[in-house]
């Protein structure tokens, strides 16, 4: 090659020598367009090969995942450029977020992200993610927010995650991550939001992380909290002196970072929507068979032939339940996909309709590894359809009393598990979510059991979403008898409230496996409300009494005490006195029971004591009535 290039190099000066100007000139024009058409070639290699690299990553993160088989289908192996997928967002051919939020993935996560080198949003909140977080995650320099919520994770909080110098945003609440936190996330000096709560995390918190604007380190086994001279949560109606000089500088970053997102976000959905023609379902609807004005996120939308196959037609043999707007049938999906479908019956009324849409926008805000996730819907002229994940092991109320006898007893360590899932659920509702949602229904018939016996709260039918600027007085009272607390049956007022009363109740069904209402237990003279009946027994000292018989034994004395504690601080008659969601996780996770137990039981004795007094006065008072002697009158005059 050289000795060739030097030969034509001295053609070339003897040609141009001999040559005419003319000749030179177009020489000099044909090199300087071999050398634009070798600059662009060159371009274009590189930017094949860079994009072939993010596609390789993307790619094994979904295989990692396991992420289901409906999902992410246009995540093609063969595709080189990953910024045409769903849930990417790129900016000049570079990956700059990605969004897998709620996909009931159940993998673990892959080390080849780290490639992603100007990925700067990572949110996978919300799935079953298992593992450890891979230290490569450290290499993705530009992230501003990194999103690991609701997930398994286990093992430790790699130090590496301390390199991501811009870092704005990290949730790794609600896992299993154990070991300490590390110092290295100190020199994070944009970090303006750090969540780390419901883990097993143990040891010294760094002091830095005291003085971000926003944290949360509760339910873990730090040195925070009333024993230490620390919080273990940011006050976030208090700033702090020494944050106030940053404020500025705070407002200006996260408002260009949100203008950044919004503009990628509206490109992405622009150009989304250009090809979704040929992202849609191999199932086709008639002409006018589907509402194009609902469309929620990330939810499918079923042709009402394809639900109408996958349910047998809707045959009754099918049918899993029946809540308060219609029937819940068992479905099969044409890929095998078991289903459950709520065939909404009412809906041309103003609740039935009015609670479709209701459902549709609020399920698909509110994800959670303990509430049921919604995978779609349908819309026809004259049906409402919404479709959830099947779940094996159906209710904690058909394991508790309406199970085969060949099936397993719910034993005493998966009933504490689901107590705290569902607990975790409703905190998700009441205090994550905005507006928050309240359930209204809360029973052992709504939690659902997945395929691990993992608590899943469903049938937000009856929820209503509830606005903190807005009135909490609904026009009609909805539940279930001996599930609904005092006020709001009295009243109509409902509120977060409500909902810890009727975990309560659920609290009483699961160690005692006994209805909330049950009439045979005037037959033994006992009360018919479960909660006055185990409050007798709890006053009598006879928790053994209490305690479901199917259990034989298998249980701990010492847990079912606490147990039955926090349902009766639940079930208390005033809903001012009763605790949040957030502090009834705590209290079965151990802290704060024990001071709010004496409490309650000085106000009980208290009230105990009143009501004998006015009993005795009400006996004195049938004894002059009854009891006296007759007294003869006067004769008559």
């Amino acid at each position: 090659m050289v000795m060739i290039a030097w030969k034509n190099k001295h053609g070339l000066l003897s040609y141009l020598q001999s040559g005419s100007s003319a000749k030179k000139n177009n020489y000099l024009m044909l090199m300087k367009m071999e050398l634009v058409f070798g600059a662009l070639l060159l371009a274009c290699l590189l930017s094949v090969a860079f994009s072939d690299l993010q596609g390789d990553a993307l790619y094994a993160l979904k295989v990692s995942l396991d992420v289901p088989a409906s999902q992410l289908t246009d995540w093609n192996q063969n595709q080189v450029n990953p910024c045409t997928w769903s849930n990417v967002i790129c900016d000049n051919d570079h990956v700059t977020s990605v969004t897998l939020s709620g996909m009931n993935c159940s993998g673990t996560l892959s080390p080849k992200i780290g490639v992603l080198k100007n990925l700067k949003t990572l949110t996978l909140k919300g799935n079953g993610i298992n593992g450890e977080v891979p230290k490569e995650f450290g290499n993705l320099t530009s992230l501003s927010s990194l999103d690991l919520g609701n997930n398994r994770l286990i093992g430790e909080i790699p130090s590496s995650l301390g390199n991501l110098k811009n870092l704005q945003f990290l949730t790794l609440s609600q896992n299993n991550l154990t070991g300490g936190i590390p110092e290295s996330l100190s020199g994070l000096q944009n970090l303006i939001n750090i969540l780390l709560d419901s883990n097993n995390l143990s040891g010294q918190i760094p002091e830095h992380l005291f003085r971000i604007p926003k944290y949360n380190f509760t339910g873990n086994h730090l040195n925070c909290g009333s024993i230490f001279h620390q919080r273990c949560e940011s006050d976030s109606t208090a700033s702090g002196s020494s944050n106030k000089p940053k404020i500025g500088i705070i407002i200006g970053i996260v408002g260009g970072v949100t203008i950044l997102l919004l503009f990628g976000g509206l490109l992405f959905f622009v150009c989304k929507s250009r090809n979704k023609g040929y992202k849609r379902e191999v199932f086709v609807d008639v002409a006018g068979e589907v509402d194009r004005r609902i469309a929620f996120g990330q939810l499918k939308r079923f042709s009402y032939r394809e639900l109408q196959l996958s349910t047998e037609n809707f045959s009754e043999k099918n049918i899993l339940g029946q809540g308060g707007f219609g029937k819940v049938y068992k479905g099969v999906l044409q890929d095998g996909t078991k289903v459950a479908v709520k065939r909404l019956t009412d809906f041309e009324s103003p609740g039935g309709d009015a609670a479709f849409q209701r459902e549709v926008e609020m399920i698909s805000v509110a994800v959670h590894r303990n509430l049921l996730r919604l995978i779609g819907f349908c819309t026809t002229p004259s049906e409402r359809l919404l479709v959830y994940p099947f779940m094996p092991n159906l209710s904690v109320a058909y394991r508790l009393r309406e199970r085969k006898p060949e099936e397993p007893v719910l034993i005493w360590a998966t009933r504490k598990r689901v107590a705290l899932g569902a607990a975790r659920g409703l905190e998700y509702l009441h205090e994550h979510c905005n507006p928050k949602i309240i359930h209204r229904d809360v029973k052992a018939a709504n939690v659902l059991l997945d395929e691990d016996f993992e608590a899943v709260v469903g049938d937000f039918g009856l929820a209503k979403l509830v606005d903190v600027r807005k009135t909490n007085v609904t026009t009609q009272v909805r539940g279930t008898m001996g599930h609904i607390a005092p006020e709001y049956l009295s009243t109509g007022k409902s509120s977060e409230r409500t909902d810890v009363f009727g975990y309560g109740i659920m609290l009483l069904e699961l160690v005692t496996g006994q209805r909330a209402i049950d009439f045979s237990r005037l037959e033994e003279e006992d009360d018919v409300l479960l909660l006055d009946h185990v409050k007798k027994l709890e006053r009598e000292k006879r928790l053994d009494a209490i305690v479901d018989r199917n259990l034989t034994k298998n249980y701990n004395i010492q847990e079912v005490e606490m147990m039955i504690k926090v349902a009766l601080l639940c079930t208390q008659s005033s809903p001012e006195e009763r605790p949040l969601m957030s502090e009834v996780v705590r209290m079965l996770e151990g802290e704060g029971l024990a001071e709010r137990w004496e409490e309650w039981q000085h106000v009980e004795v208290t009230r105990r004591q009143e009501y004998e007094r006015l009993q005795r006065r009400f006996d004195w008072g049938e004894d002059s009535l009854y009891n006296h002697d007759a007294i003869e009158l006067s004769g008559g005059r």
